[in-house]
């Protein structure tokens, strides 16, 4: 049970191939999958890791050993099972590793209709029953279908949101060797795009970089590509293309925060008075622009299955992360960063302006970024950080440790993947939020030491 705890974190499954996950355990948790959600059908997709097939037809035995039907699609991307759990209307697994490096495989799993899994909603039980099933093997007696979903998948995104109107644009797109490179040529084919693509060969090593529009490094031939070509606009996904970061016209970073407010206000002008999701570490500038354009904004902590599960109970139509994933209501409360990005290119194809103006009204504050410390204790330094600030802002712990100032904030956090803590600092004065960053890195870097 203790390499399983391990691997099963708070949304997902995540570990090093095969010394943490390997084909006995991904058989055992399609065994646990099935009995602990009660599935007589699962549908099952992978992406371009050299270990996700193995691995996929390992959970996939599992699951027929408990007489579950499969099935099976094939390569896709994460929004891609979720688009297969929602229109077919089974529970899914997806065999991935995101933005981890190459030795890393994992699970994304759901119920019916694309509703999260995690560690209080069956992941735990899952994990649990897992662990009493290694090793022991049964002979499949479900059946096996396999189904290209592709076409029905593109079709649907396009069905959300018509590009067929736009004027030409010119689009950069980095899939990393990722799962983009599978989807973004079926989106995108017919439509006024002129489309160069960057590392759309499928290949789970990542020769090129990771797979990870967070880190500036993994950027920067998508940024030299769009200035070096004029393009309109430079769109970078992660692995398995679930997240997406933009790039306007000069080459420079989009803020996942001012894409949060851009697609809002969409989603907004087409379902008047609806709610909004966002998570505690996007900007100021997002509930404040959705309550200007009629919205009901919603904040909640870090985490897919956190926002899906707060997006479903409240009936929002959008919700946003500043890490780059973006969650539609009409996407069965699912992520796509393809999604989103359709919404941006239609925003900025009706109109005439450069993409770095027409976000620009969504920009307010200056933001550190997500700044990653690895710290010894945790605890230890969130609490001299709380001490720090006492009587400075007002405090509170819904993920982590976040402090809010008069038009400053900061957010201190544990990551649920990683042992890392999380540092995410904003102030509408830019020498302001340098001076909180700094004090906050200060305090947390005496712990690591």
């Amino acid at each position: 049970m203790g390499d399983l705890a391990k691997i099963f974190k708070a949304y997902d499954v995540r570990g090093v191939v095969p010394d943490e996950l390997d084909e006995p355990t991904a058989e055992a948790v399609g065994a646990a999958f099935v009995e602990v959600t009660g599935a007589g059908s699962v549908v099952v997709a992978h992406d371009m890791r050299e270990s996700s097939p193995l691995l996929a037809d390992a959970f996939i035995r599992g699951a027929r050993s408990r007489r579950a039907d499969v099935v099976h699609a094939g390569l896709g991307s994460t929004d891609l099972l979720y688009y297969a759990s929602g229109s077919l209307g089974l529970p899914g697994v997806m065999f991935t590793a995101s933005h981890n490096p190459a030795r890393y495989n994992g699970m994304k799993m759901c119920r019916s209709g694309a509703v999260p899994i995690g560690g209080d909603t069956g992941l735990t039980e899952i994990r649990d029953r897992a662990a009493q099933l290694v090793g022991v093997t049964a002979t499949p007696s479900g059946s096996l279908i396999e189904k290209d979903l592709l076409k029905g998948y593109a079709d649907h995104l396009r069905s959300l949101v018509d590009l067929r109107g736009i004027r030409p644009l010119k689009v950069v797109v980095d899939a990393g060797n990722g799962m983009g490179g599978h989807t973004v040529p079926a989106v995108f084919e017919g439509l006024p795009i002129e489309l160069t693509p960057l590392y759309f060969e499928l290949d789970g090593t990542f020769p090129n970089h990771e797979a990870n529009p967070l880190e500036p490094q993994n950027l920067v031939d998508l940024q030299r590509a769009v200035v070096e070509q004029g393009a309109d606009i430079g769109l970078a996904f992660d692995g398995d293309a679930d997240r997406c970061w933009v790039i306007d016209e000069r080459g420079e970073s989009v803020s996942p925060s001012a894409i949060t407010a851009l697609v809002a206000t969409r989603e907004l002008a087409k379902y008047p008075g609806s709610t909004i999701i966002h998570n505690l570490i996007t900007s100021l500038g997002v509930p404040e622009i959705v309550r200007e354009h009629g919205g009901v904004p919603v904040r909640t902590r870090v985490g897919h299955s956190f926002i899906k599960a707060e997006m479903a109970r409240s009936g929002a139509v959008f919700g946003g992360e500043h890490s780059a994933h973006y969650y539609f209501r009409d996407f069965w409360f699912a992520d796509s960063g393809l999604l989103a990005a359709m919404h941006v290119l239609a925003a900025l194809g009706e109109q005439e302006r450069p993409l770095s103006q027409v976000v620009g009204a969504y920009s307010r504050y200056h933001a550190s970024g997500e700044i990653n410390s690895q710290v010894s204790d945790q605890a230890e330094a969130l609490r001299r950080v709380r001490e720090a600030f006492e009587g400075r802002g007002e405090p509170d712990e819904l993920d982590g440790l976040t402090v809010r100032g008069d038009g400053w904030w900061f957010n201190l956090r544990p990551s649920n993947t990683e042992p890392l803590l999380r540092l995410n600092a904003e102030a509408a004065d830019e020498s302001k939020m340098t001076a909180i960053r700094d004090e906050v890195l200060a305090i947390v870097g005496k712990v690591s030491e």
